[in-house]
């Protein structure tokens, strides 16, 4: 029996077509395995090792593809990829949308503390901005990072210690000082440890005779090393049941890291997500590896948190981070 010319080329033509869905589908394949594999470590609570752990804080990012490369799996007619994708894409938006929605604050009736933490990348930060910071948002307690004598001299130029008199500075170089400036009296505290920079503490007096503690946060990143990342967030007090406690600065770390969700597990609340911003990074300044969420405030979950603003340091590759919070009464 012979077969025709015709019957031949619309062979042809299905082999071809078969074989490019095949390719399409390998090639959506190959995408969805490193998506569905980092859906896994986020909500399995896994930060995994540094890798993971940066790649992690790139989750929102990662979301945005995972919706799109869902959407191309089905247009390309790849059900199954398609399908378990957008699946992941829909339990990583869960728990993404909090961070966007504000939440409900407790009608606290207690003295308002406004809180101010920076970053100043080796005290190149601009001082003068800082304190223009400082004065136009009234803030009453400034938490410092990566802060040496040559930063707190120019701070000291630019008036800073006119508006907040009271201190517990930590200098060091490298990068690894910190300080607590404060317009309200100071009671330094022992510093939190074990920790590669220095971490400050301080008890606050406020004028209505109440008082909080605040700690200078600034974790080793996880990039340089995982468990000294871990332990060093390990080690942050967790939230008292009487008194309040506030933790301010860099974290190095998202909501995305299940060793941050630990810190927030021990009764505290990020001020970001309490106001609905989240999603807004802080780190770093320019648009060079993406920006994430790095820095923060927390407060304990008593305190209302009235507003939220992430905030420009020229000469620094951070931004601040400004809490307004009502202590309870």
């Amino acid at each position: 029996m012979s077969t025709s010319v015709e019957e031949v080329g619309t062979a042809g033509k299905a082999e071809r077509k078969g074989r490019g869905r095949m390719t399409i589908n390998i090639l959506l394949l190959v995408a969805a395995v490193p998506f569905a594999l980092l859906a896994f470590f986020r909500l399995a609570g896994i930060d995994g090792n540094r890798h993971i752990a940066a790649t992690l804080a790139l989750t929102p990012y990662v979301t945005a593809c995972g919706l799109l490369l869902g959407v191309l799996a089905l247009v390309a007619r790849s059900w199954w990829i398609g399908a378990v994708v957008l699946a992941l894409t829909v339990a990583l938006l869960a728990v993404l949308l909090p961070r966007v929605l504000p939440d409900g604050q407790p009608d606290n009736g207690g003295a308002v503390l406004r809180v101010l933490a920076a970053n100043l990348y080796f005290s190149n930060g601009n001082a003068d901005q800082v304190v223009e910071l400082v004065r136009d948002n009234d803030v009453d307690v400034l938490a410092l990072t990566e802060l040496d004598s040559t930063g707190v001299a120019a701070l000291a130029d630019a008036g800073l210690f006119s508006l907040l008199p009271h201190e517990a500075l930590r200098t060091a170089d490298y990068g690894s000082g910190s300080g607590l400036v404060s317009r309200y009296p100071l009671d330094e505290l022992p510093p939190i440890e074990p920790s590669t920079f220095a971490q400050p503490r301080a008890r606050l007096h406020l004028p209505d005779g109440s008082s909080a503690e605040i700690v200078a946060v600034h974790a080793r990143p996880p990039i340089s090393d995982m468990d000294d990342w871990r332990t060093e967030l390990a080690a942050l007090p967790p939230a008292p049941e009487t008194s309040t406690r506030i933790l301010a600065g860099d974290f190095n770390a998202t909501l995305d890291h299940a060793a941050f969700r630990r810190v927030l597990d021990t009764g505290y609340h990020d001020a970001a997500e309490q106001r609905g911003k989240g999603l807004v990074p802080t780190w770093p300044s320019g648009l060079y590896p993406p920006p994430v969420t790095i820095d923060h405030v927390l407060a304990d979950s008593r305190v209302a948190v009235r507003d939220y603003q992430v905030l420009d340091v020229p000469g620094s590759d951070h931004d601040a981070v400004y809490a307004e919070l009502v202590l309870p009464g």
